[in-house]
């Protein structure tokens, strides 16, 4: 499969978490776009989803239990046709739909308010449990954050899953090994994150979470796992695509200058000029 048009789409999706930034002066940045390959992926190739219709009952689900990285998802949900771009813009604003965490109320697309960290999984649990009580054939997707591991809800929420065997849910961790507090080895050691969900009966797979061919072999790998859960383990890099951003913890929450920003759209708009040339000559 060619994905080279969903790179082009991660980038995108990257400048209008920019572009969030731009209008709001400041966001969380850095997991954002830590994971927003995973979410394009989602969003533009893996997941059964129509805009036109955001509660259409066959749908996929899509939660992100890392609330505060909402800018990746707004950013996709744009790109995706769920609401005008145009509302970028207002992102920092007193009313905006585009809230510091996804809230079901003011946005479509949105499945739950999230970002109470370590609730994600459960809810996602929940929701799968209740598709296939109802014969429902949607799957369940969800992005959790290694920071937010050590909350025990992500293990009641893990045993939950396995013990019912829902097959139909997918929990990808964003591992980027930094949070607010520091490195996530120091502040809270999880690892090793792949063997404790395997522990509680979890198939896992473990993937480099920036690359979009990885995510969707994983993808594969859950459709085809019978009656386990599916754990993806994505290293990711903590703002990814912004070379001077990239692994640090500055990243967390960025309140850049305008030199900053201008210098960190110029990198995404020329991997975008690459991206193409090399799509358009077949590379």
């Amino acid at each position: 499969m060619n994905t080279i048009p969903l790179q082009i789409e991660a980038e995108l999706a990257r400048l209008n978490v920019l572009r969030m930034v731009r209008a709001g002066g400041s966001g969380h940045l850095g997991g954002a776009l830590s994971c927003i390959d995973i979410v394009t992926a989602l969003y533009f190739a893996t997941m059964r989803v129509n805009p036109q219709a955001p509660k259409d009952p066959n749908r996929d689900r899509f939660l992100l239990s890392a609330g505060h990285k909402a800018m990746a998802q707004y950013a996709v949900l744009g790109r995706r046709g769920y609401f005008e771009e145009a509302l970028f813009d207002t992102y920092g604003s007193v009313g905006s739909k585009l809230g510091g965490h996804p809230d079901l109320h003011k946005l479509p697309g949105i499945e739950a308010n999230t970002g109470a960290l370590g609730h994600g999984l459960s809810i996602a649990a929940g929701m799968a449990l209740g598709l296939r009580a109802a014969s429902n054939g949607g799957r369940v997707f969800t992005i959790l954050g290694d920071g937010e591991l050590p909350e025990g809800a992500n293990w009641e929420g893990a045993s939950i899953a396995a013990h019912h065997r829902l097959d139909n849910l997918v929990a990808f961790v964003d591992v980027n090994d930094l949070q607010i507090s520091g490195p996530t080895a120091e502040v809270m050691n999880m690892e090793p994150i792949a063997d404790k969900f395997a522990a509680f009966g979890w198939n896992t797979v473990t993937i480099d979470g920036n690359d979009i061919d990885a995510v969707l072999d994983a993808v594969s790998v859950a459709d085809g796992e019978k009656g386990r859960p599916t754990v993806v383990v994505a290293r990711t890099t903590k703002a990814k695509g912004i070379s001077f951003l990239e692994g640090t913890l500055a990243s967390h929450y960025w309140k850049p200058t305008v030199e900053e920003l201008d210098r960190a759209e110029r990198e995404v708009h020329a991997r975008i000029d690459n991206l193409r040339e090399w799509n358009d000559h077949g590379c």
